[in-house]
């Protein structure tokens, strides 16, 4: 099957965003809603992409050979499928240089957010940090902890952890 110019474009989106859902992909594609992703998916892709047992979106081996996109999660087979190299926008790398330490106690979404003013001296929207947080957890990255709110921290040591910013 061939691909035309922009479904080989949204399969490099989806080998470097997998881990990922529908509403990562939406606001990619700029699409106006899920069930156009998977309708997309499903009609133009379907022979490249698969979706795990917690139907997150990923792509097949041959995907990751067909496009010239590094995997947006690579995993030492040494440790447990525990990844040791993600490729994340520049926001969620900024994130896993602020958040908390996996032996540290957990942060909330605002937490992490006053960190990231602090560090960076950006203003991203608390959704968009909320966001980060949960597409860095579907990557296993960090983990969540439920107090009063959901808090978030590391689920591997930063020394272990390999971010690059993807373009």
């Amino acid at each position: 099957m061939t691909l035309s110019e922009e479904a080989t474009d949204r399969l490099a989106d989806v080998v470097e965003l997998q881990p990922t859902k529908n509403a990562e992909l939406q606001e990619r594609w700029d699409m106006d809603s899920g069930s156009e992703v998977h309708q997309y998916l499903e009609n133009e892709l379907g022979d490249y992409y698969f979706r795990d047992d917690n139907s997150l979106i990923r792509a097949t081996a041959e995907a990751a050979d067909l496009v010239d996109v590094e995997p947006g999660i690579e995993s030492d087979p040494d440790a447990d499928g525990i990844p040791s190299k993600i490729r994340v926008p520049e926001l969620q790398a900024q994130i896993v240089a602020v958040l908390a330490a996996p032996d540290e106690r957990s942060e909330s979404v605002v937490s992490v957010l006053h960190n990231l003013r602090d560090e960076y001296d950006v203003d991203p929207d608390a959704e968009d940090v909320r966001s980060g947080l949960q597409s860095l957890r579907r990557k296993g990255v960090v983990e969540v902890e439920y107090r009063t709110v959901p808090t978030f921290r590391l689920a591997v040591e930063r020394d272990d952890l390999e971010v690059a910013v993807a373009e």
